[in-house]
């Protein structure tokens, strides 16, 4: 475990080292070599396509110890216990957290674990709900019925063009800040993140981050905040189907546990029950995704290894190849683009064709794209009055190649309107 925890640790540094001037990428599909070459997936900000280790890990899982964790004593149910326990290490790792302050619990998704949190919170404890016009679903949807059931006000939050939060300090007063890393439709980090946890807590605030779409493409931006949950999912960062919770001993221990089942308890009479103590398995009732969780491990330790057998680093391999995406795109005639030169996304709003009917176009030729408003209602379609926009979004697995295809059918079917 120890050599694989400095693997993680070289990954997930703050200031990862450049590659060494002229180097070259030494796979162009580092652990996709799978892929069909005649199909260009633009749709990560949705699921990421999973690396061959991760597969391999999940088969593994299936093949040789299909067992129960945390139940059994056999060998199976034992080696399934030390790879999620090894996988709940890794999560802490990477997001820079103390395993002596922070548990990491596993959830079906990103969404399901923001309402795990906010309906089992204590109804009380909040004077006001704060979030932002530009949240995704996930987080806008369930701060709307925490406020109702706590009958509490909800107050949205403006971004500025850089991205940074519009405020008043005071609104933070024991209030209950659900907010989102990066933006999951234009790909704007969320600027003076860390400044609005420090600030809420100094007024008795508690602060949960959405962190999915940063993740994959901005750990440093994440790593180290002292929020009081990050929730982000796997599918978004090579893994499998699975979502994560990385909150504080503090707030687990202070849910109102609701939903609840086998692997919560120590103890159970007619008509009480004893909680275990772990604070992990306060968000984590029945049986849980033993597979998906063993392959998440697979996944970090993949990105681990990603700058040595690729040449350089993730984050910078998709700046450049967004950026020669964004410069073909901004070329084109009837297309505004949302997303700012560099981001891993590029939303569009096509003019002269609805965009649900360019994502078609586009299939019919290899190319898989997201079209609509991207769980994103409330800002786009209510706030902006926006038409279906089309999103391209990049992942590891993506080449020069797909970039210069994906702009020479661009071409043929922007000018062709």
């Amino acid at each position: 475990m120890s050599e694989k925890r400095t693997g993680l640790r070289g990954l997930f540094s703050r200031s990862p080292a450049s590659p060494a001037p002229g180097s070259a990428p030494s796979s162009e599909r580092y652990g996709f070599e799978y892929l069909p070459a005649d199909s260009v997936y633009l749709d990560s900000a949705c699921q990421t396509l999973r690396p061959q280790p991760v597969i391999d890990a999940m088969n593994d899982y299936y093949l040789t110890y299909n067992a129960c964790g945390e139940r059994v004593k056999y060998e199976w149910g034992r080696k399934v216990d030390d790879q999620v326990e090894g996988a709940r290490a890794a999560v802490l790792q990477a997001l820079d957290l103390s395993p002596r302050r922070y548990s990491a619990s596993f959830t079906l998704n990103t969404t399901y674990g923001l309402n795990l949190l906010l309906h089992q919170l204590p109804a009380g404890r909040f004077a006001r709900v704060v979030t932002t016009h530009t949240e995704h679903n996930s987080v806008f949807l369930p701060t709307m019925t925490f406020a109702r059931r706590a009958g509490i006000d909800r107050v949205l939050l403006d971004r500025d063009a850089t991205g940074e939060l519009q405020y008043d300090e005071a609104i933070l007063d024991d209030a209950l800040i659900v907010i989102s890393a990066m933006n999951n439709v234009d790909g704007a980090p969320t600027r003076g993140l860390a400044e609005l946890i420090g600030r809420a807590h100094e007024r008795g605030g508690v602060v949960l981050v959405d962190a999915a779409q940063a993740l994959p493409h901005a750990w440093s931006m994440v790593r180290g905040l002292n929020a009081d949950a990050v929730c982000f999912s796997a599918h978004k960062l090579y893994g499998a189907s699975l979502g994560v919770v990385a909150a504080t001993n503090a707030l687990l221990e202070s849910l109102d546990v609701s939903f609840i089942g086998g692997g919560q308890v120590s103890g159970v009479s007619a008509a009480e029950y004893e909680l275990l103590p772990e604070p992990h398995t306060r968000l984590e009732p029945g049986l849980q995704a033993w597979g998906e969780i063993i392959a998440l491990r697979a996944a970090l330790e993949w990105l681990a290894g990603y700058r040595g057998a690729v040449g350089e680093d993730l984050s910078a391999r998709e700046e450049r190849l967004a950026s020669a995406l964004f410069d073909g795109l901004a070329e084109l005639p009837n297309l505004r683009i949302l997303s700012g030169r560099g981001s891993s996304l590029v939303s569009v709003v096509p003019g002269r064709v609805d965009g649900h009917r360019l994502a078609a176009f586009l299939s019919r030729g290899g190319i898989m794209v997201r079209s609509g408003y991207f769980c994103a209602h409330h800002w786009l379609l209510e706030n902006e009055g926006l038409p279906p926009l089309v999103r391209f979004s990049l992942g590891a697995h993506n080449t020069e190649s797909d970039i210069e295809r994906v702009l020479q059918t661009m071409g043929r079917l922007m000018k062709g309107l």
